[in-house]
């Protein structure tokens, strides 16, 4: 039973890496591009995206998955995501990747406004252009800035990743709360702690090898 049990939970598994790495993957990029909207001097652009910024931040992601994933069928007579667990899996990597990435926005637009003034006077001065200046001045002592608070999302979507079973994605609470029904015990659903400690130790060795590297900004 116990080897029945491991494999259905690595196989659950499988399926919450893979909506955490497509969703740094795409969330990641997607927040810095929020985050240069969400700092324009030009109104129009600016006020509509720190609008959604506070409603995504604001909400439960648990809610965005279901007006995500419900709210095409619903309101447009539409379900433009299907039936099948491919789509239910886009619905929600969909869902992830806006919610994380207004997140990320924020903690780029932090690290980016909290860089002196004088640096980019310095790279002015120098010749620069302004993506020269962004680039090879800014971004690196950005990231070093903003590793911890990334770290901190990063695992908190380790586990936010379960909250996808809401709309019927297989990953491994899913699998783990499948023997309550088909077998009467519980313990499988208590098994899952292992996996996601596991996973979140790991990243946090990772995060903290990276800003032992970046250490050389102090």
């Amino acid at each position: 039973m116990f080897l029945t049990v491991t494999l259905s939970l690595l196989e659950g598994f499988l399926g919450t890496i893979k909506l955490f790495v497509l969703t740094l993957l795409f969330s990641l990029p997607l927040g810095l591009i929020i985050s240069f909207g969400s700092m324009s001097k030009i109104k129009l652009i600016k006020c509509p995206i720190r609008f959604i910024i506070w409603i995504v931040r604001g909400t439960p992601l648990m809610l965005q998955l279901l007006i995500i994933y419900y709210g095409p069928g619903i309101f447009l007579h539409m379900n433009i995501w299907g039936t099948d667990n491919t789509g239910r899996f886009i619905a929600a990597l969909v869902a992830f990747v806006f919610n994380y990435a207004c997140y990320f926005s924020e903690i780029y637009r932090g690290g980016i406004q909290s860089i002196p003034v004088g640096q980019y006077e310095a790279g002015q001065v120098l010749g620069l252009s302004r993506s020269q200046i962004f680039f090879k001045i800014i971004l690196l002592q950005v990231i070093k800035r903003i590793v911890p608070p990334i770290s901190n999302e990063v695992i908190t979507l380790v586990k936010d990743t379960s909250l996808a079973r809401v709309i019927a994605v297989y990953e491994i609470i899913w699998n783990g709360q499948s023997f309550i029904k088909s077998s009467g015990i519980i313990w499988p659903l208590f098994y899952t702690g292992a996996f996601y400690l596991i996973f979140s130790g790991l990243l946090t060795l990772l995060f903290g090898y990276i800003e032992k590297k970046l250490s050389y900004f102090r």
